[in-house]
């Protein structure tokens, strides 16, 4: 009898950490560092509603496999409207930052929060989690977005 419970309670077992194994591995969340985000290049492209030349951002492989992948980006935050939750995510401290002609556009991401309002300083050290949109075509966002950020 004894023996018996045994082995069910040592199935059970194996099948609970099997369960939690494969559910980490599963859910997990790629660690971003900048320097891939930054690896791109950019190309001038002329937008005739605006009678200018825009650049737009050129991807690679890295950076696509990243595509609306669950993400852990770390960096400074910028904020832009304190009122309306609006902040930027930028490798460098705002003195370096892309704002501020010390760094490029793929310097910064636009940070679209899970919920509620937070508020952050300038300058401020977070390690957020998104997912993670690249953007190709609209010259009025940033080219990298991490939605659903959370801390």
């Amino acid at each position: 009898m004894f023996l018996k419970y045994f082995q069910t309670m040592h199935n059970k077992v194996l099948v609970f950490l099997f369960a939690c194994t494969f559910s980490a591995v599963s859910f997990a969340q790629k660690e971003v560092s900048w320097s891939v985000l930054m690896d791109i290049s950019f190309k001038d492209i002329y937008l005739e509603s605006e009678d200018m030349y825009v650049y737009y951002p050129v991807f690679g492989q890295k950076q696509r496999e990243l595509d609306g992948q669950q993400v852990t980006v770390s960096g400074y935050i910028i904020p832009i409207d304190v009122e309306l939750n609006q902040y930027v995510l930028s490798a460098f401290p705002f003195s370096a930052c892309f704002f501020c002609g010390a760094a490029g556009p793929e310097s910064v991401m636009a940070i679209y929060f899970q919920k509620g309002n937070k508020t952050y300083k300038t300058d401020q050290r977070v390690t957020l989690t998104g997912t993670l949109m690249l953007n190709e075509t609209d010259v009025d966002e940033l080219v990298y977005i991490l939605e659903s950020a959370r801390e």
